[in-house]
């Protein structure tokens, strides 16, 4: 029997839906370009709530045939198309792009012009003309339109996007007029059984209603985001449905849908949403600013198992161990300990450690998030005041010009702030000087550094700071033609070499 193809993918694009179709591997990832990327499987707990006394399961005819109509009346107008478009030029001359043999084409070579276009769904979350959509939706674009349900067209501009946790916001000139939108609800009250719609543009089809339940919550390893606790839901999300609304049986907006698991490319029933609290938390951070901090805990935690719960006392696995404390972060401040199991941050449950920093991050600076903890076999609460990783987020370049090993490359003095920027484990990468760039024909390139490479030390002396890096430079320098002994950290991999000055 044939293994049959499971893919993830980021349903935005329709222009690529055929590229997506066609992904050939198992548990692949595809993009809006249609190029496979490796995904994580689908794991981990889901917290259920105990549910509401207002939940009622269908016990007539009369209650089978009621109609989801009047939410769908309520929202779909505020669930819009967005066309997200790039120029593309290309050269008539076969050697344009080629180093040696372009002058054959001439100093002026013909160039034809070609529009690719790309198709996902938004959501009007300000009456004024704020829109927020998927990263992967505008991800290359250089022009934006956007078509409401009523089929207006507007002009968008992109204000925000942050590829960390796949979000960005558009906003559209509406001369004054206030548009339909969706009210932000928090999801801590939802529960895996929950009726919800989908609301998006399949395929380029216009605009479409699906319904479904929530299938489970905080899904924490699909591989996608940085920042991910996604709501999984079964109602049927589609290539071009990303960006789109999931809304509860209120009308509320719930969570952004995002991508799918699927067989082929089509939905298969398992779909995932980014929750509202993230989206809203990028959302008031376009509208003000522009500038999108994101707390942490300082905390890092391992997974709990059957034989850790055992040691500790569990009655089984839950929670988080926290294995590592940031000495000075919020958790420290706190007086969260090494060995403390983290169960709830506010009271949510937490089963993996991008769960803690998922939560964390949908928190304002300054504000304070409430960790119930065990300690020594006891429960007990913990209050942590949120801050930002400190250091920049932004590389402060230095230019390498004189000659040595590192000429022609650019570095930066990394702190936590950048290593969390840049994607790296703060805690593995919290000092250290960072190989920013290495431009070609340098001697930085032909020795063998790349972009990311961490200079842990040089002729035996560690290097934390920038100064520590200079010192060590300028005192190999004094020793022309004398031995470089260099120790790199790439992808997590300690690399030592010897060069000659």
């Amino acid at each position: 029997m044939n293994r049959q193809n499971i893919i993830l993918v980021a349903s935005a694009s329709i222009a690529t839906v055929l590229a997506m179709l066609a992904a050939p591997a198992l548990g692949q990832l595809v993009t809006p370009g249609g190029q496979p990327a490796p995904a994580e499987a689908v794991a981990g707990p889901s917290p259920d709530p105990a549910p509401q006394e207002t939940r009622v399961v269908p016990e007539s005819q009369v209650a089978m045939q009621q109609s989801f109509a009047p939410v769908v009346r309520r929202t779909a107008p505020a669930v819009v198309n967005v066309y997200s478009s790039v120029t593309v030029r290309r050269s008539n001359c076969p050697y344009a792009n080629d180093p040696v043999f372009s002058r054959l084409c001439g100093n002026t070579p013909t160039q034809n012009q070609k529009v690719d276009n790309s198709l996902g769904s938004g959501v009007i979350v300000g009456a004024d003309g704020v829109i927020v959509t998927n990263n992967h939706v505008v991800e290359g674009g250089q022009e934006f339109r956007v078509v409401l349900n009523d089929r207006r067209e507007f002009p968008a501009e992109l204000v925000m996007k942050d590829e960390r946790t796949d979000l960005a916001v558009l906003r559209i000139d509406t001369k004054g007029q206030d548009l339909p939108m969706l009210q932000f609800t928090e999801t801590r009250d939802l529960a895996v059984g929950d009726l919800v719609l989908a609301i998006g543009n399949p395929f380029g089809v216009g605009q479409t209603v699906t319904s479904g339940i929530v299938s489970a919550l905080a899904r924490t390893d699909v591989g996608v985001s940085d920042y991910a606790s996604f709501i999984q839901t079964d109602a049927a999300i589609n290539p071009g449905n990303s960006g789109g609304a999931l809304v509860d049986m209120q009308g509320r907006l719930i969570g952004v849908n995002s991508i799918i698991f699927s067989k082929g490319g089509g939905s298969n029933g398992v779909g995932f949403a980014i929750p509202s609290e993230m989206v809203k938390r990028v959302v008031d951070a376009a509208v003000h600013g522009g500038t999108l901090v994101r707390p942490w805990l300082g905390a890092k935690g391992d997974v709990i198992d059957s034989a850790k719960a055992l040691a500790l006392g569990l009655d089984r696995p839950r929670g988080v161990l926290i294995s590592q404390i940031f000495d000075g972060g919020p958790a420290d401040k706190a007086g969260l300990k090494e060995g403390d199991v983290v169960l709830t941050v506010d009271g949510r449950e937490v089963f993996d450690d991008r769960g803690m920093k998922f939560i964390a991050a949908t928190k304002a600076e300054g504000e304070t998030a409430t960790l119930s903890i065990i300690r020594n076999r006891q429960e007990k609460t913990v209050n942590v005041r949120m801050s930002a990783p400190p250091g920049t987020s932004k590389a402060e370049l230095v230019q390498i010009t004189s000659r040595n090993p590192f000429s022609g490359a650019q570095v930066a003095e990394l702190s936590p702030a950048l290593a969390d920027a840049l994607g790296l484990d703060p805690f593995q990468a919290k000092d250290g000087m960072l190989i920013h760039s290495v431009p070609g024909r340098t001697i930085a390139r032909n020795v063998g550094f790349q972009p990311g490479d961490i200079v842990r030390e040089i002729n035996g002396v560690t290097i934390r700071t920038k100064k520590d890096f200079e010192t060590a430079v300028k005192k190999a320098e004094a020793n022309p033609g004398s031995e470089w002994r260099l120790a790199i950290e790439r992808n997590g991999q300690r690399i030592e070499t010897s060069l000659r000055g």
